[in-house]
């Protein structure tokens, strides 16, 4: 029988050895290899991405905004009392005139206090004359005495320059004489006491009349208050242009403050446009704008500029300079324009997807054949509506795409294809 040799058995397993040795050695190599290959850069349908080619020129700086158009002046008119509607005589998108009558209120004890202020009023009026009258007659007695104490003074002093020439000639006593003489120095006194009662009299006479006539007045104010009170209950817009709304019904009862309609002139239009707040900061009255209804475009300027933001929009109002499109009417949607300032020599390439003025973004730049874009840092300065300035990184002729690439964020190298 054979007998295995020693020798033999001991070289095969040297070689097993070796061989599975080396090949550990070859896979840990190859492992090592690949993992210092880098990845391959991913594909990108051209057809997919815009591409755009940075220019140097000038450059419009614009901001746009969606609005609608409003009417200039807008009338809400509301109800001056309490009331009941009682009729409706226009409906909304009917042309109106300042004294068409719109709706017609009922208020019975509006009505009756009317006629009550107008009774007040005569009763006044009346008192006035009554009063009048009176004091004209008492002004009369008065007139009378001071005639009355005129002719006594006259009397008086004739009589005492009679008794003076019969003295001189001794046809009558000295006693005589002073006594006419008192008396006309008596009627001298009681003359001039009689013309300060009626001067105190007249006086007397016109501020009693102003009293009354105060009270007069009053009662005339509350009446005409009270007769405007009742014409009020015929409402009427104020001014011309159209009725757009009419927020009540038959048999409604208002209450003063309450809205009963609505009248605008839509041939005197504005646009109101709402402008992210990151782009309203450098906007100022004046500046030029353009206004598309969809059927035209319209010019205009900034007259207006909200203070306050909303909803992280500005609200900012355009007026009108062109002729209004065909079509044109209060709350039609609108998209406005307005331009910032004129920019004469600056590099610029359209607004990319992403990234704000005056901000630093990584912008895919093509390279020179055209078929792998390299991440690029690229400082972005003022922007526009579609184009936005260049500060660095980039020169005139280089092409980047401008598309939404946050999906490649994790890479610096695309292919295109």
């Amino acid at each position: 029988m054979d007998i295995p040799r020693p020798s033999q058995a001991r070289s095969r397993r040297i070689r097993r050895i070796v061989y599975f040795s080396a090949a550990l050695v070859a896979v840990a190599l190859i492992s090592l290899g690949l993992s210092r290959l880098k990845p391959a850069a991913p594909s990108v349908e051209r057809a997919t991405v815009w591409i755009d080619t940075v220019k140097r020129g000038p450059m419009v700086r614009q901001v746009r905004g969606l609005g609608t158009l409003v009417p200039e002046e807008i009338r809400w008119i509301p109800a001056a009392q309490d009331g009941r509607v009682e009729r409706i005589l226009t409906l909304p998108g009917t042309e109106v005139k300042a004294d068409t009558v719109l709706l017609e209120l009922s208020n019975p004890e509006l009505r009756q206090a009317a006629l009550e202020a107008e009774l007040q009023l005569k009763a006044a009026e009346a008192g006035y004359t009554d009063l009048k009258v009176r004091l004209r007659s008492q002004l009369l007695d008065q007139q009378a005495l001071v005639a009355t104490a005129e002719a006594s003074h006259k009397q008086a002093k004739l009589r005492a320059e009679a008794d003076e020439v019969l003295a001189k000639e001794g046809l009558t006593s000295e006693m005589t004489l002073k006594i006419s003489q008192a008396q006309a120095e008596e009627m001298v006194t009681r003359l001039k006491i009689e013309k300060e009662r009626l001067e105190i009299a007249a006086e007397s006479v016109t501020a009693q009349l102003a009293v009354k006539q105060a009270e007069v007045d009053q009662q005339r104010a509350l009446h005409g208050l009270k007769q405007e009170q009742v014409r009020a209950l015929r409402v009427r817009p104020g001014l011309s242009g159209v009725l757009q709304q009419l927020p009540v019904q038959v048999g409604q009862r208002v209450t003063p403050g309450t809205t009963l309609a609505k009248v605008a002139q839509p041939e005197k239009l504005k646009a109101e446009l709402k402008i992210a707040e990151t782009q309203a900061k450098d906007i100022q009255l004046g500046q030029p704008a353009t206004i598309d209804t969809r059927n035209g475009i319209i010019a205009g300027k900034v007259i207006r500029i909200d203070p306050a933001v909303q909803n992280g929009t500005v609200t900012v109002d355009v007026g009108l300079s062109g002729s209004l499109p065909k079509g044109a009417r209060p709350d039609l949607s609108v998209d406005g324009t307005i331009e910032l300032e004129h920019l004469d020599d600056v590099i610029y390439v359209g607004r990319p997807a992403y990234g704000q003025s005056d901000s630093m973004v990584g912008l895919f730049k093509l390279e020179d054949e055209g078929d792998s874009a390299v991440r690029s840092p690229v400082k972005l300065g003022r922007s526009s509506v579609n184009t936005i300035e260049i500060l660095s990184g980039l020169k005139p002729g280089d092409q980047v795409i401008l598309s939404d690439m946050s999906q490649w964020d994790s890479v610096d190298r695309v292919r295109l294809k």
